[in-house]
């Protein structure tokens, strides 16, 4: 979802109204062409109900924070502007929320940064008050700066390592990164998750596939490797072996589209990834973001509204969609889901399990960030 304020945001939505008349019209069929309609829309596989928190949301909002930038060399406010799309993993029986923030110096409404707070009850977080990672005089400066890096999404492996996608933007191109961690505090960045000729196209928004095990989701391999959805058009996926080196999976030498926007339904505009994507026993269950139409959409919902779906893929083919709900479970509708940098959003990054509840983690308008819970 969402990106560089209104920028990537609408770089997105041009590049989806720029599409060839065919892949116009494909964005609009319900589903996928291999779509089984296995359950046929038993939603006994989907994670519901998710409340929100409205006692307490929205749990972060812009703070007074600072640090010294270590490119313009001088003290910044870097979450003055605002706080929201965050990801969430658990660690020692607490929940870590990764936010991105915004200053307000950026000539591109803002230089984003991701920051971090801790909670051990899932709703009251301490914030650190420095950002955990943030563009610099690196190799990866060229992609981040002075855009910066945004909406990150994290999953552990089976040794204990956490990885995290998010995305880059130069002022120019959104590209999807990946930097790794063994204790959520020190960060290596690995670089671009695509390399050759994807290494300039549009991509952001990588969930990867994992498996819950307790308190914790470890990343799943299917078929000898591991999975990741991405996209803020269409989604699409990859392959790794090593949760570093990614493969594009394609077809006819282009990008296979795995989930499409409906024309009459809340993501008749565009479907991007939420948090990780869960195998389950009836298939792999990604919770994803949906943006309504202006004209083709859900009349019951504002236009451009952003709401909350759910997906489910086959366990032996991650690429196959198996069914889907036809109605969003979370939608834009508290004051500061309403208006803010962007009006309108719910957008889901962050989901972690903890205590025998789900916590589920979400920007509001682009500015701040609530929580809503699963039993």
């Amino acid at each position: 979802m969402k990106n560089k304020s209104g920028f990537i945001r609408i770089k997105s939505v041009w590049a989806f109204c720029f599409s060839t008349a065919i892949l116009t019209l494909s964005l609009f069929s319900c589903s996928t062409p291999d779509h089984k309609d296995e359950y046929k829309q038993d939603s006994t596989w989907a994670m519901l109900p998710f409340q929100k928190i409205n006692d307490v949301n929205p749990i972060l909002s812009a703070s007074d924070g600072v640090f010294i930038c270590p490119i313009l060399k001088q003290e910044v406010k870097w979450e003055e502007k605002d706080v929201f799309n965050p990801t969430a993993v658990v660690r020692n029986g607490a929940i870590y929320l990764f936010y991105r923030a915004e200053d307000n110096i950026g000539k591109f409404n803002g230089t984003s940064r991701i920051g971090l707070a801790v909670s051990s009850d899932g709703i009251h977080f301490t914030r650190m008050k420095e950002p955990i990672l943030y563009p610099a005089e690196d190799f990866m400066k060229v992609y981040e700066w002075e855009g910066g890096m945004e909406d990150p999404r994290i999953i552990e492996n089976e040794n204990g390592t956490y990885f995290m996608t998010y995305t880059s933007y130069d002022g120019n191109v959104a590209r999807l990164c990946l930097a790794s961690s063994v204790d959520l505090l020190n960060w290596t960045k690995h670089g671009l998750v695509f390399q050759g000729k994807y290494i300039d196209h549009w991509s952001k928004s990588g969930a990867i596939v994992g498996k819950q095990k307790g308190n914790n989701v470890i990343a799943e391999k299917i078929n000898g490797k591991y999975w990741m959805y991405f996209g803020d058009t269409d989604l699409f996926m990859a392959t790794s072996d090593d949760l570093i080196h990614w493969q594009p999976v394609e077809e006819d030498g282009k990008l296979k589209s795995v989930l499409k926007p409906r024309k009459g339904y809340f993501d008749s505009r565009l479907v991007e990834s939420g948090p990780y994507a869960l195998a389950t026993e009836k298939g792999i269950l990604l919770l994803y973001n949906g943006m309504n139409s202006d004209t083709a959409g859900d009349a019951d919902i504002p236009k451009g509204a952003y709401c909350s779906g759910q997906a489910l893929f086959s366990l032996t083919n991650p690429t196959m969609l198996i069914d889907r709900l036809d109605h969003y479970f979370l939608k834009p509708d508290q004051p500061y889901e309403t208006e803010g940098q962007v009006n309108q959003v719910c957008f889901i990054e962050g989901m972690a399990p903890l205590n025998g509840k789900w916590f589920l983690y979400y920007g509001t308008a682009d500015s701040k960030i609530g929580v809503a819970v699963m039993e």
